[in-house]
């Protein structure tokens, strides 16, 4: 079959009478190459714009673009709400005791809600609620209130003080009642960090429990002092 782009007088006999179409002109590669490279220069980078820039810009890009502009936006757009919903806390919140209800016992179903009962004139519950209130912006996801004792319970013992109570979906999930059980006099962020996330209130990052490796080190280093004294000791002995 004869090729209609074939330059023979036949051929431009017949596309003067309009039997064969106007001959194809030859694409230039690199001219192609340029168009190209200036169209894709004239797509916006939606993928680095924000949901409100994407929205300004709708009429600067054409269909294929919206197409993917359009998925884009909602994956962005389930990323911010994932965002928010994993962000919603992130404070150490007071409440009352007649809040304690829908604050706590009823609060969302599956979010974790850490409540301190405390006193003011107590200094270890002045220092969980300085520990606690850098623990809720570290673990925004989890709730953390505090509320004054007499508030939610009248005639509680100081002795019970401080008191961490940790609820999911209604139900008591753990319990710190007093000073020895939430950790003592000397308790360290990390410590408390550790107790939290043994009943699961939290997830972090910490391997192993902060205050075992301080306890290992006092062991160890009784325990050389008890040799190093046992050595002096039969050392004496050995010279008189």
């Amino acid at each position: 079959m004869q090729d209609p782009n074939e330059d023979t007088e036949w051929n431009e006999i017949l596309r003067d009478f309009g039997i064969l179409p106007p001959k194809e002109e030859p694409k230039d590669e690199i001219e192609e190459m340029v168009l190209r490279l200036q169209k894709e220069a004239m797509v916006k980078p939606y993928e680095k714009m924000s949901l409100a820039q994407l929205k300004e810009a709708e009429d600067e890009f054409d269909e294929e673009d919206m197409k993917a502009i359009e998925v884009y936006r909602e994956k962005r757009l389930q990323e911010w709400k994932a965002l928010k919903k994993k962000q919603k806390f992130g404070e150490l919140k007071e409440i009352s005791g007649n809040q304690y209800v829908n604050e706590v016992t009823n609060a969302e179903k599956d979010v974790w809600v850490i409540i301190h009962l405390y006193r003011s004139s107590i200094p270890m519950c002045l220092l969980v609620n300085q520990h606690l209130s850098l623990l809720a912006r570290k673990f925004p996801e989890t709730k953390f209130v505090k509320a004054i004792v007499n508030s939610c319970i009248q005639h509680y013992h100081d002795n019970c003080l401080p008191t961490i109570f940790v609820y999911k979906s209604g139900q008591i999930e753990g319990k710190f009642i007093g000073i020895a059980e939430c950790g003592g006099i000397n308790l360290k962020l990390e410590e408390l960090e550790w107790k939290l996330a043994e009943v699961g209130a939290i997830q972090t990052e910490l391997e192993e429990n902060p205050k075992k490796v301080i306890e290992d080190m006092m062991v160890s280093s009784i325990r050389n002092t008890s040799i190093y004294d046992s050595d002096s000791s039969n050392s004496d002995n050995d010279t008189k």
